[in-house]
Parts: structure tokens; C-alpha cells; sequence
């Protein structure tokens, strides 16, 4: 698994960007289960074979795209034979969901966990306890949360703020016009590490319309290097995920969470594990 961090070194106003490439959206439910050590084996490497792939057609070096597996919705023996493959660091978006697989599995004291969903001020206690990442910050609540409950533990948590660059209202993640003042305001929090930015494209097979958000991020995340607080960090860019990725890496990422490439299928479609933007947050108890 590369964990590398650094961002490429393209010139992307100097490169010409690949248009062919297509979405994989209609693979959807199609990919077959992984239920074998070999299986988590073949499929990382096809899915790295096309990272690579990627790569080679912006002149871009893989080994700057972080391959983050997800494994949401799937069983703990699952993700037993996706450690036994090679995976030492797995993403989930539900939090008390990940919050059990990480209790069940704390003999494997190597295995971390990055949150990559939405999360609830009352839900901070538990990431701030067990997760290494969290790549869905996208309000002031939740930042102040999480810096108490990190506080308190010890610890410090690398952090990514969500953008909606769809414009979708189902869809979490600051409007871009809010980043530059909400960035602003992180420095205060000081066991929060800011990485970069994330985002969740249009699901669509239209694929000049998923790389305009992907676009979209990568330009304002440009736009804000110029005038960063200082110590806040936007070297990297999540974006990306089985349908998508390839698109995403010609046009920047240096993280992608692939989940069902790897795992295979979920039962539901996506739209059913990213809820919509409107459940109520209650209000954290005392």
C-alpha cells in the first residue's frame, strides 16, 4: 500500500488532460465478493495497475497517490483477509460502525482507520478515540468537537475539509466560497492536522461532468496555497472512488477510497451509505 503524502510535482496548466476516459459508475454492484486472501491480493493490484495507468497519462508518479481501501457495510472477517493482503489503514463512513470493527480488532495494533463520512458533534468522543483520519470536516462545531475530545485522549488527527463541489444538496461538504473563511479559523484547533481537501463528485456516468468537480477542487485548492494560515496543510486532495478514480487522479488526487474495486459489491447503491444533508446533529451531552 503506498502511504505517500507528498503532491505531485505536475504543472497541471502545463500538461494536456486526458477527455476519454470514462466513469465505471454502471460496474456498480457488479464487482464480485473478495472472500479470499488472494482475491484482496488481485484486486488491490488491479486497482493499482490502474492508478498506475492513470499516472502515466498526466506524466504524473504513482507513488503520489495513496490508495485508501474502504471497507464499509463489510464484515469484520472481510476485513481480516484485507489486512492479511496488505491493508494497514481502511476507511468508513459510519462511525459507531467503525468504532466496533476497531474493538474487535485491536489485535492487529498496526491496522488504522480514517472516517470519511459525515460526522455528528456527539459522534466526536469515539473518532477522537480510534481513528487516525478524518476526511469530513466541514463545520466549526464539529473542528471544536473534536480538538476537546482529541485534547483529552492525547492525541492529534490528521484532518481534510469536505467540499461540495457538485452543488448537490444531498451532498455534505462547505460551499467553495466558505473554504478560504472556514480555514481561517483551524489554526485554533491545535490537535487537528489539516492535510487538505476532499470531495464527493456528481454519481454519474457523465463523465466530463464528474472531472468538473474534481477540477473544481483541485483549482481552489491552488487558489488557497496562496494565502494558507500557517501550519495548515493542503498538500492533498481525496478524491476519487471506484467509479471515478482514474478521472480523479488525471485531474490531481492524491488520495482515492476505492471500497467495492476491492471488497466488492455493496448491497445498496452509494446514495444509500452518504446520507442525505439534512438529519438532525443533536446537541452533544454535557
Amino acid at each position: 500500500m503506498s502511504s505517500a503524502h507528498s503532491p505531485s510535482s505536475v504543472r497541471w496548466k502545463d500538461i494536456t488532460h486526458p477527455t476519454a476516459t470514462q466513469t465505471r459508475h454502471d460496474q456498480h454492484g457488479r464487482y464480485p465478493q473478495a472472500a479470499t486472501v488472494e482475491d484482496f491480493r488481485h484486486n488491490i493490484a488491479a486497482v493499482q495497475a490502474r492508478i498506475a495507468a492513470a499516472c502515466r497519462r498526466v506524466g504524473r508518479d504513482p507513488a503520489g497517490v495513496r490508495l485508501l481501501p474502504v471497507s464499509k457495510t463489510k464484515p469484520e472477517s472481510s476485513l481480516r483477509l484485507a489486512y492479511a493482503a496488505g491493508c494497514r489503514l481502511l476507511g468508513e463512513n459510519k462511525v459507531q460502525e467503525a468504532y466496533r470493527k476497531w474493538e474487535a480488532m485491536q489485535d492487529l495494533n498496526d491496522l488504522k482507520w480514517s472516517v470519511i463520512g459525515h460526522l455528528q458533534t456527539n459522534k466526536a468522543k469515539l473518532v477522537a478515540r480510534f481513528a487516525s483520519e478524518f476526511q469530513a470536516l466541514d463545520s466549526l462545531r464539529v473542528a471544536e468537537a473534536l480538538d476537546r475530545r482529541l485534547q483529552a485522549e492525547g492525541r492529534s488527527l490528521d484532518v481534510f475539509v469536505q467540499v461540495n463541489t457538485s452543488g448537490e444538496a444531498s451532498k455534505y461538504g462547505l460551499v467553495p466560497e466558505d473554504v478560504q473563511g472556514f480555514m481561517a479559523q483551524l489554526p485554533a484547533y491545535s490537535a487537528l492536522r489539516v492535510r487538505g481537501l476532499m470531495t464527493l463528485a456528481l454519481f454519474s456516468a457523465e463523465a466530463e461532468r464528474v472531472r468538473q468537480c474534481f477540477i473544481l477542487l483541485r483549482n481552489l485548492r491552488d487558489k488557497l496555497r496562496q494565502n494558507a494560515p500557517a501550519g495548515i496543510g493542503l498538500d492533498e486532495l481525496s478524491m476519487g472512488m471506484s467509479g471515478d478514480f482514474e478521472i480523479a487522479i488525471e485531474e490531481g488526487a492524491t488520495v482515492v477510497r476505492v471500497g467495492q474495486a476491492i471488497f466488492g459489491a455493496r448491497p445498496l447503491p452509494d446514495s444509500h451509505y452518504w446520507p442525505a444533508a439534512i438529519d438532525i446533529d443533536p446537541e452533544e451531552p454535557s
